[in-house]
């Protein structure tokens, strides 16, 4: 049965974007790194915000721009959204409803991954039960400002336990399974 990870890179001060949306400050880290590498793989499918689908590209302008994992990965991809384009890109299935996407997601992923994309969409599954594991590759820089790992007004705790830890060159990669 399928997993539901939410990968993700931050920064140190708790960043996944930077203003706006701005993912340009990932271009630095997108090096090799032999943990994801490892991880693509195995991700049988994506589950993937509205926002960050739409939105800013690390890979702007190379190869792999548009593609999951700068190209590096293809498959079922779900978009959630309250906000179906008019001309649906090719590939992508547009869902409306949480849980039908999150099912839809983990069918399609058979026994492997369904790798979370977006701040938002990675709360939801959280406060549906749904999150099982957290893979978060911190890299050495500072943002400021941005969109947060995990924003919850109010506050919320999600237990974690970690299952690995690993460095590169270009990020330390903390693996964690959410404790229920």
């Amino acid at each position: 049965m399928a997993k539901v990870l939410y990968s993700v890179t931050m920064s140190v001060d708790g960043f996944i974007t930077g203003p706006d949306g701005d993912m340009q400050w990932m271009r630095p880290y997108l090096g090799p790194n032999p943990e994801v590498d490892d991880l693509i793989p195995r991700i049988g499918s994506i589950l993937a915000g509205r926002r960050s689908h739409d939105g800013d590209d690390p890979h702007k302008g190379e190869a792999g721009e548009g593609q999951a994992f700068g190209g590096g990965w293809s498959g079922p991809l779900f978009v959630l959204t309250h906000r179906p384009p008019s001309s649906p890109e090719p590939g992508v299935t547009y869902v409306d409803e949480f849980a039908k996407a999150i099912a839809m997601a983990k069918e399609a992923a058979g026994d492997k991954y369904v790798n979370v994309i977006g701040a938002n969409v990675a709360k939801q599954c959280i406060e549906a039960g749904e999150l099982d594991e957290v893979l978060l590759l911190f890299v050495p820089v500072m943002l400021g400002d941005g969109t947060r790992l995990f924003d919850q007004p109010g506050g919320r705790t999600v237990g974690l336990e970690r299952l690995s830890a690993a460095e590169n060159e270009l990020a330390t990669n903390l693996w964690f399974k959410v404790v229920r």
